[in-house]
Formats: C-alpha cells, sequence, structure tokens
C-alpha cells in the first residue's frame, strides 16, 4: 500500500469518525427551548447591565507568559529523556534553549509584565 493511499484512507476515517461523533451528539443531546436558555448568567445570579466587559491588558499578557513558559517546559521532557542518545552537542542545545528561556523571563519582569497591580 502506497503512502498516499494509506494517507487517504487514514484521512477519510478520521473525517468520517468525526463526522458521525458531531450527528450522535446532535441526535442524543437533550434539547430544551426555554427563553432562560439564551440569557447570560455568572454563578446562577442574572447579570445587571451588560454582560461585556472591558479587561486589563494585564491578564492576557499574564496568561500568554504561562502558556509560553509552560510549553517550553514540556519540551524539556523529551529531552530528558533521550539526553543519553546525544551526547555533549544535546546538552549545549538545551543550555542554549534555557539561556534563552531565562533571558526572556528576564525580560518579561524588567519590563514589569509580572507585576499584578
Amino acid at each position: 500500500m502506497s503512502n498516499s493511499v494509506l494517507f487517504l484512507v487514514v484521512f477519510i476515517t478520521a473525517l468520517s469518525l468525526v463526522v458521525i461523533a458531531l450527528a450522535l451528539a446532535g441526535l442524543l443531546s437533550p434539547r430544551s427551548l426555554s427563553p432562560h436558555k439564551g440569557e447570560p448568567y455568572e454563578c446562577g445570579i442574572p447579570t445587571r447591565g451588560s454582560s461585556w466587559m472591558q479587561l486589563r491588558v494585564g491578564y492576557y499578557l499574564f496568561a500568554i507568559l504561562y502558556l509560553v513558559f509552560d510549553v517550553e517546559t514540556v519540551l524539556l521532557f523529551p529531552w530528558a529523556v533521550a539526553v543519553k542518545s546525544m551526547g555533549m552537542q544535546g546538552l549545549a542545545c538545551v543550555l542554549f534553549f534555557l539561556v534563552i528561556l531565562t533571558l526572556g523571563l528576564a525580560y518579561a519582569w524588567k519590563k514589569g509584565v509580572l507585576v499584578w497591580r
């Protein structure tokens, strides 16, 4: 079986599984057509005024920094598993990676992004 035929089989299988799952969810899910269902609420308490509010940019910066450092930390786990087979070149690469990561953290700290005001 060639690679293109295998790719086509996997693609069609994945697409059909998604379509079947969505169709089953649509058919089997409970339906309640109540006017209260479309109303916005928070913690079960009806909202007063507009539900749209502007958030400070600090929340977004903090979340983005968390995601960046979290993903970069997750990249260290495969390296830790394969460190014996990589030798000194692998160690040098990960040290370079950690230096760049530390410089990014120092830059964010200096800019005051990590200060919660």
